[in-house]
């Protein structure tokens, strides 16, 4: 009896260290896909960190007490503080989340309120007012400082408690905050939904022929290889486009409830005809060049399955792709990452969503998506003329 379980466990063993492909997907990739995946989080959190640091911000401050200007003079080798009036108008300003200032208004008398003794006759506390931009990240990074070195002081102030009704500190309307949300979440889902349905149908096209032995009678007959890997790809994309667009309806009524907005909320979700074509055309060359990507997997494998398998690391790949808008600043200014395939349509979606769009980065992002979707009809076209390739068991 141990004979035979020994015989067992070194047929398993000859069949899957036998397998380079199954060695590969079960025990080497795992590794090292973590590995990749999360040194790339890692760079992309230290990258937005390092960037928010290194932007000069200016804090103009009403009514500096002298024993916090060397705090505050000390507090970040990229502050500029300046001891001036803060007017109306400069709060107003401040709704343009490109303008790196924070504006701090101290009480009069503050020193004494600092002391313990009580400022107003009304008996409210002294309350110091921190006005900022929640969407500009070096700008927010400063005023969380801020307002945690003064809450470590003492209990004889507070810090931006409104005074009357309305009165608002940070200065971010609702369309940035909401175009913020929208350029981290939408990109993540719309290329997860997109790729979900080239998965679903792009395995069982080209791998399932071959399964069930049909892709034999397409290869005989009269009938170019070319025209047939253009045909399975467009076919593909075609069909996914249908199932990408259905989830991003279902995504684009039930956001609202998702991320916990009340009604009657400005959610920010304003965009021009000009960003509902770009984003158009960004699916459809994403839907394009990922069916291209799954289809050449797909002719590699042997079977629906191993085709699954196959797939599994690129899907992770790009979900990595997906996440990266919720670590950057926003949309690269830089054409040449609209040249890498995936990544590209990820930054056009972001740059739509966030109001950032140049069509100089949609017009690269598609040509180059289309010549690779050109390369994997030719790749595809050898396969189906590759006997090896084809019918192999």
């Amino acid at each position: 009896m141990k004979s035979n379980t020994w015989t067992i466990i070194k047929k398993e063993f000859a069949r899957f260290f036998g397998d380079r492909q199954l060695l590969f997907t079960t025990v080497i990739m795992p590794g090292l896909l973590i590995y990749i995946i999360y040194s790339l989080m890692g760079s992309g959190i230290q990258k937005m960190i390092t960037e928010g640091a290194n932007e000069v911000v200016t804090m103009r401050v009403e009514n500096m007490p002298a024993s916090l200007a060397p705090m505050f003079s000390a507090m970040d080798s990229s502050l500029v503080v300046l001891e001036q009036p803060v007017a109306e108008e400069d709060i107003a300003m401040l709704e343009d989340k490109e303008l790196n200032v924070v504006l701090v208004r101290f009480p009069e008398r503050f020193e004494e309120a600092m002391a313990g003794m009580q400022v107003a006759d009304s008996g409210v506390l002294p309350n110091v007012e921190i006005y900022y931009n929640s969407t500009n990240n070096a700008a927010s990074r400063v005023y969380m400082t801020v307002s945690t070195a003064l809450g470590n002081i003492g209990r004889t102030f507070t810090v931006n408690v409104p005074q009357e009704e309305g009165q608002r500190f940070d200065q971010a309307s609702d369309e940035s905050i909401g175009a913020m949300i929208w350029s981290k979440i939408l990109p993540m889902l719309i290329i997860m939904m997109l790729f979900s349905g080239v998965m679903a149908i792009a395995p069982s096209s080209i791998a399932g022929e071959k399964e069930r032995g049909t892709i034999a009678t397409l290869l005989v007959t009269p009938m170019k290889r070319n025209e047939l890997a253009l045909g399975k790809i467009v076919s593909l994309s075609a069909i996914a486009l249908l199932s990408g667009i259905s989830s991003f309806v279902g995504i684009a009524l039930s956001l609202p409830k998702m991320v916990g907005m009340d009604e009657g909320v400005d959610l920010g979700f304003h965009y021009t005809t000009s960003d509902y074509v770009a984003l158009l055309l960004v699916i459809l060359a994403s839907v394009l060049i990922m069916a291209s990507a799954v289809s050449l997997l797909s002719a590699l494998a042997k079977d629906v399955k191993n085709a699954g398998t196959m797939v599994t690391p690129f899907m992770l790949v790009v979900m990595l792709a997906g996440l990266l808008p919720m670590f950057q600043n926003g949309a690269s200014e830089s054409l040449v990452v609209y040249l890498i395939p995936f990544y590209n349509s990820i930054e056009v979606m972001t740059a739509v969503f966030s109001h950032e769009l140049e069509w100089s980065a949609v017009i690269v992002t598609l040509v180059s998506n289309v010549v690779y979707t050109g390369i994997a009809v030719w790749g595809l076209t050898r396969m189906f003329n590759s006997e090896k390739v084809m019918f192999a068991r």
